[in-house]
């Protein structure tokens, strides 16, 4: 029996869901993080210079390299191990090490990334964060740490995965250009698990930040949409007055148009990644299993507070931007039929302009035919006279007498000569 034949993307595509594993850590562990970013089109940058600015790094550690076109890659520099992951718009470093700085958040835990290879980045960095994972003490040792560690107004904490650990931020950058977060993991708490924890508490930071810069967008956004808006309901205005004609508005309600169209082009993307990045988030939060920790607020209730505000402005804008793009549109669709319709009633008194002058010209063409009738028929009795005139001695008629007894016949038949031709031309 012939071997069942594999698509050629079988194995790739099923490898793809387990190509990025969480990483396993034990308390106590120290675990730094950045995310780079390209500053324009940094989903069409070049993936080969992250790729080669990893290589870079480790070089300096004299580790083994990815293989060429890896989007993620985990290994070990120096004393700590670190996993890369290349995504859609950033790329992220994630390096942790057993054990603890004697001071908490040590500026320091960060030299794992030399400074300068920090600046020979492609890109600029999107967010960096310290977590500090250690075994978990009694809740009021928590509690004293938290109020040395984090700015109380604004910060989260919970009891995560079925209370097997204490999660705390306040996602506020500290001195040293990072945010702050801290981890009290119960002592029977795996490995795997406290490696979900941290993962998800890093995409949970990096994935806020990619969709605030939608809602950064939409701040630059929206003085203009507010001018387009005012712009647009003056022009309606005036084509509700017809004041103005619609050749002169038309123009303007067009330009109007194209500009909605070209800003919400340019923006269509932002706007997509903010909703994709929001959902993200959320999930992430709520794979967490957050439950209440001393009465303080949660991870999913500060989003609440602080972050979706931002969210609903960004789907706001782009629901406003849309509709008046459709309003444009629809005026435009207005002002083009009024345009058609003036023109219409236009064409048709041209029409009765035309016509009244084909009549004119019928009856002119009437009156020069009558006279054309009355010269040729001077001109033909004048040559029937003298044609004539020899035959006045033998019939004993004067010359006045043959002209006039020539004239009637000659007249009838120069006007049946000129309606034959004329018959003819028609």
């Amino acid at each position: 029996m012939a071997p069942i034949e594999d698509h050629p993307l079988r194995y790739k595509l099923a490898n793809e869901l387990h190509a990025r594993p969480f990483p396993t850590m034990a308390t106590p562990c120290t675990v730094v993080y950045i995310a780079f970013k390209q500053p324009t089109d940094a989903a069409g940058r070049d993936r080969a210079a992250d790729l080669a600015h990893l290589t870079t790094l480790l070089d300096k550690y004299g580790a083994p390299h990815p293989q060429p076109g890896a989007t993620h890659f985990s290994g070990q520099i120096g004393r700590y191990r670190m996993k890369w992951e290349q995504h859609t718009e950033f790329v992220t470093y994630t390096a942790f090490s057993d054990g603890l700085s004697d001071r908490a958040f040590d500026p320091a835990d960060f030299e794992v990334f030399p400074e300068e290879w920090l600046d020979a980045a492609p890109g600029q960095r999107i967010t960096s964060a310290h977590i500090r994972l250690d075994a978990r003490p009694a809740d009021t040792q928590i509690e004293a740490h938290l109020a040395e560690w984090f700015v109380p107004e604004s910060l989260a904490v919970s009891t995560v995965l079925d209370d097997n650990a204490v999660v705390a931020g306040d996602f506020r950058i500290d001195p040293a250009g990072h945010l702050r977060f801290a981890v009290f993991a119960n002592a029977d708490t795996g490995s795997r698990r406290l490696g979900r924890i941290v993962q998800r508490l890093c995409e949970v930071e990096t994935y806020k930040s990619m969709s605030m810069l939608g809602f950064s967008r939409v701040r630059s956004l929206s003085p203009r949409i507010g001018e387009l808006d005012t712009r647009l309901t003056e022009l309606m205005g005036d084509m509700t007055s017809g004041e103005i004609p619609a050749e002169e508005t038309l123009p303007k309600l067009l330009a109007i148009s194209a500009e909605l169209e070209a800003t919400s082009a340019k923006s269509s993307f932002r706007f997509g990644a903010t909703g994709a990045y929001e959902a993200i988030v959320m999930q992430r939060i709520a794979a967490l299993r957050e439950g209440r920790f001393k009465g303080r607020q949660t991870f999913a209730e500060f989003m609440v507070r602080r972050y979706e505000p931002a969210m609903r402005t960004v789907k706001s804008t782009e629901m406003r931007l849309q509709a008046l793009a459709d309003r444009a549109i629809r005026a435009g669709d207005l002002l083009r039929t009024r345009v058609d319709v003036e023109r219409s009633a236009q064409n048709q008194k041209l029409l009765e302009s035309m016509d009244r002058r084909a009549d004119m010209q019928l009856r002119l063409q009437h009156t020069v035919e009558g006279l054309s009738v009355v010269a040729i028929s001077y001109y033909a009795v004048s040559l029937a006279g003298y044609l004539l005139y020899p035959l006045s001695d033998a019939t004993g008629l004067s010359e006045g007498a043959l002209v006039a007894i020539v004239t009637v016949p000659v007249v009838l038949l120069v006007w049946g000569l000129i309606r034959r031709i004329r018959g003819k031309i028609k």
